[in-house]
């Protein structure tokens, strides 16, 4: 891998994370269309796994305040009566529930997870259908509900729909966004929340990955992971930035779009054979 197609890696890891459009998909049909088949499989998933470290850290970063101030709360209040408890210690106990259902599903169906679903043809169908279930739940939605009437029955429903992302194709974000916004959370409030809720799962993730495969990294390849790492949270902080401004007035229909139209032709190339 030379320097430049692991900076695009970073590249695309930052810009598609945090979007509805499936990271894990964008950096898997980028791998084959440069055609890493010099690298093992345990090189390639020590780099995927390094670079997503830098994303997270763009959420922690952004929302750090937040974070402080949910981590003070929830440790002094956490353990009151629900009902008495804060916004900020609340949010504390719905990012748990919330985390429960992708850490239950993806301990029990690791296997297939890691191996028989990672194929594009799989990828390719998740892309245009969560894609068309995302166009729908921003069409017809209320999105009326703010960030502040998530409750433990509606934490624990977002937590399902990140678990969606189990399977490639699907998204993080877009999994737990759609679901919200099928329940009457507004736009912004389903990928805020989904923001928060991704911080355990990934990190915990990301970094059992990492130290499980970053002695896989050969010298030559670990100053580009690096630097990929770097480029992927200058991006992914970016992006944040950007989508929650968006959201205020903007839809969804440009990812939906993107999704149906990637996962289209990727079809196309994988039944003519170019990919």
């Amino acid at each position: 891998m030379s320097p430049f197609e692991a900076i695009l890696l970073g590249i695309i890891q930052g810009l598609t994370e945090f979007l509805p459009i499936s990271s894990s998909a964008h950096v898997q049909i980028a791998q084959e269309l440069l055609g890493l088949s010099e690298l093992s499989k345990p090189e390639l998933t020590a780099f995927i796994a390094t670079i997503q470290i830098g994303t997270e850290l763009a959420v922690i970063v952004y929302f750090f305040k937040t974070i402080i101030e949910i981590l003070r709360a929830f440790f002094t209040q956490g353990f009151r009566p629900f009902s008495s408890q804060s916004s900020e210690s609340k949010m504390g106990w719905l990012i748990i529930i919330g985390t429960l259902p992708i850490v239950a599903l993806g301990l029990a169906f690791q296997d297939l997870i890691e191996n028989q679903l990672r194929q594009l043809w799989v990828i390719a169908v998740m892309l245009i259908g969560f894609g068309v279930l995302l166009g729908l739940a921003d069409r017809f939605a209320k999105k009326q509900r703010s960030i502040e009437d998530l409750d433990l029955k509606s934490g624990l429903v977002f937590g399902f729909g990140q678990a969606l992302a189990l399977i490639p194709g699907v998204s993080r974000s877009g999994g737990s966004i759609t679901v919200g916004l099928m329940m009457g959370f507004t736009r912004e409030a389903a990928a805020r929340y989904s923001f928060l809720l991704a911080i355990p799962a990934v990190l915990a993730a990301g970094g059992y990955q990492f130290l499980k495969s970053y002695q896989d990294l050969p010298q030559d390849l670990l100053l580009a992971t690096i630097a990929a790492t770097v480029v992927s949270f200058v991006v992914g902080y970016a992006v944040i930035a950007w989508l929650l401004k968006y959201l205020v007035k903007g839809s969804y229909m440009p990812f939906v779009i993107w999704r149906v139209s990637v996962g289209s032709l990727l079809l196309v190339a994988l039944a003519a054979g170019v990919i």
